[in-house]
């Protein structure tokens, strides 16, 4: 008999709205006890302490307006976060700081998150969907000197860019992006030539969330349909389908592969967390907490796999923290 799935390890409260980001810092002083951000409607990023289960700080850098992305840049002090009110805010936490350092103004009123890429030390592409309706701007960090503007070509009716992923082969390779649009396709782009390298339509509606897999060459894409697409990208740069899930209800808001490459997580409208193996897609777990729509999911980095940790935030204000399939 299969186990039944288990209970949260413990549950944070405290954001007074509904949470819409995660992500988990594990670098640092102390590199077993990872810090968790949190971005919520009410426009504030929380800053926990998974040792107190409370939070350290928080932080009010985008006029109240819903906050749905927080990232880090090479560790917990230098932080991204992007805004409903048209701002990717750059933060210093350094010594108990909580200031916003710089801003760059999106003018894109969509909620497309923005993705970010490390690509030397201390040097950052960010890309994020543009004021243009279809188009997907890439910056240079801390520069803000423009990289490209990607533009689908005349006719495409691509629609919106939903969710976006910069990634790159390894160090010295060029950065490419996966773009997820309205019309359910997934399109990969060259960079440095502001070109389509391929596309396929992976969804009779918006995709409104991708992962990749670089060293698989294999994605995986949701949208508000009841299917979860997985594709593959081949040598040639064509992305293929490789395979489809159907799942039991519709409404995936966020897909997360963990760091490992061994199961992912998805974040379901109906208020569910569902665990597949990443390898064949086999569904693993159920995780049945939340009173409403998950939001975001996301796993710690920790070097100990016994250590990993998953965070999902959702409509209900709590966030759930789990402990799942933690041996390898």
């Amino acid at each position: 008999m299969a186990l039944p799935p288990p209970d949260p390890q413990f549950v944070l409260r405290g954001t007074s709205a509904a949470v819409h980001t995660l992500h988990f810092s594990c670098g640092g002083q102390e590199p077993d006890v990872p810090t968790l951000f949190s971005g919520s409607e009410n426009g504030f990023i929380h800053v926990w302490s998974l040792k107190t289960h409370r939070v350290d700080a928080a932080l009010d850098g985008h006029g109240r307006k819903s906050v749905y992305c927080v990232e880090t840049m090479g560790g917990k002090n230098r932080l991204l976060s992007q805004g409903r009110d048209q701002r990717i805010c750059l933060w210093d936490l350094a010594e108990g700081r909580t200031s916003v350092t710089d801003s760059v103004f999106t003018e894109n009123v969509g909620f497309c998150r923005c993705s970010l890429l490390n690509v030397a030390q201390g040097r950052w592409l960010v890309a994020m969907a543009a004021k243009a309706l279809e188009e997907v701007q890439v910056l240079e960090l801390p520069s803000k000197t423009s990289v490209c503007t990607l533009k689908p070509e005349v006719g495409a009716k691509l629609g919106m860019p939903m969710c976006l992923k910069l990634w790159q082969l390894n160090c010295g390779s060029q950065p490419l992006l996966l773009a997820g649009y309205e019309d359910g396709s997934v399109v990969l782009w060259n960079l440095s030539m502001g070109k389509v390298l391929s596309q396929l339509v992976c969804h009779q509606e918006p995709v409104m969330s991708l992962d990749f897999d670089s060293e698989k060459a294999k994605g995986i894409s949701g949208s508000s349909e009841k299917v979860l697409s997985i594709w593959s990208l081949n040598e040639q740069q064509n992305l293929q389908v490789y395979k489809t899930h159907k799942l039991v209800n519709a409404g995936i808001s966020d897909i997360t592969i963990r760091p490992d490459k061994k199961i992912l997580a998805t974040a379901g409208w109906d208020h569910r967390i569902r665990i597949f193996g990443w390898k064949k897609l086999k569904p693993l777990a159920v995780l049945d907490y939340h009173t409403a729509t998950v939001h975001c999911v996301s796993f710690s980095d920790h070097k100990n796999p016994s250590e990993r940790l998953l965070a999902a935030g959702s409509n209900d204000h709590r966030i759930s923290i789990w402990s799942i399939y933690t041996q390898t």
